[in-house]
């Protein structure tokens, strides 16, 4: 009798801590910690606001960084090969998906991937890049904001002619093998304005003393960027050459001005960056599994910042 009692109670015992892991691991399984990437193209240290701002917009919607969320940070300083390593070490981590800052980004992540959830925050014309079907449903596997820098590219030009009506030649920094339609645009604005655009090539850093000889040779009167990483992460050099060569420098991001270039016309990055994280939030919360995905709006902040801040 008292072995048939030991057994017993040997068998609740047993009922009990098996039930007690399945219900340890149902909690843990409970409290998963989403991991997203962050694929950044340039540098940390000129676009820290920006990443601030993508914080903030997690934190507005409950997400603490280190609690409830994990951020896995990539920076590929304007290196593309750079950026293609980075994207498979995040896709090697399984972060639940991935948020990119600009097209080089995504073709990166596109090279690794074609599953991986992706959020990119400031896309200059994402349906011509072949990115998305189109703003209003995007399909496939990736959503965000667009810039539209085709059309903002013609009003720099605008505004520079307004500000300096003597102009006719501008040397123009880009990268061709991004953002050629923002260039065409760009060259579509010029002709409009009666203005020649030298185009000044930079794929790597080492193409800039090459682009700004070439500029001096051509006898430019005045300077256009076109954003793409390898052009954003060289900003500083950027404006030292249009002050040192007392050339009007009009660029597309506002960190140009921060850093003493002439002025700027863009949207609101940090807002951009800020409302990244509402696509964020839905995709964790199992858009993607609700076959909600594709139809997410395009939306973008078009606030202008024209900011002179240098009187050559």
């Amino acid at each position: 009798m008292a072995r048939k009692t030991v057994i017993v109670v040997w068998l609740g015992t047993l009922l009990t801590l098996s039930l007690a892991s399945v219900h340890l691991a149902e909690a843990q399984q409970a409290k998963k910690v989403p991991r997203i990437g962050f694929l950044f193209t340039a540098s940390p240290v000129a676009f820290r606001s920006r990443i601030d701002a993508l914080r903030q917009g997690l934190r507005d919607l409950g997400y603490i960084e280190g609690q409830n969320i994990v951020i896995e940070y990539r920076y590929a300083e304007g290196k593309q090969d750079l950026a293609t390593e980075l994207a498979a070490e995040l896709i090697r981590l399984k972060v639940d998906l991935i948020v990119a800052s600009s097209t080089p980004g995504i073709l990166a992540i596109k090279k690794v991937s074609s599953t991986i959830p992706i959020v990119f925050t400031s896309i200059s014309d994402p349906v011509t890049s072949g990115l998305v079907a189109s703003l209003a449903r995007p399909g496939g596997n990736m959503t965000g904001l667009t810039i539209f820098g085709p059309e903002l590219s013609g009003k720099r030009l605008e505004l520079l002619k307004e500000s300096f009506p003597k102009i006719t030649r501008v040397a123009t920094l880009w990268n061709p093998d991004a953002e050629v339609n923002v260039f065409k645009a760009t060259q579509a604005a010029a002709s409009s304005l009666g203005l020649q655009l030298q185009s000044l090539e930079v794929r790597t850093a080492n193409d800039f003393d090459s682009a700004f000889e070439a500029a001096t040779k051509k006898r430019a009167q005045a300077l256009l960027t076109i954003p793409t990483p390898v052009v954003n992460v060289n900003q500083a050099r950027i404006v030292q050459f249009a002050a040192k060569n007392r050339l009007p420098g009009m660029y597309a991001l506002p960190e140009f001005t921060d850093a003493g270039g002439l002025m700027s016309y863009a949207p609101s990055y940090t807002a951009l960056y800020r409302r990244a994280a509402w696509y964020v939030d839905k995709i964790l919360k199992g858009a993607m599994e609700k076959g909600e995905f594709e139809d997410y709006f395009m939306t973008v902040d078009r606030a202008p910042l024209f900011r002179p801040t240098v009187t050559l």
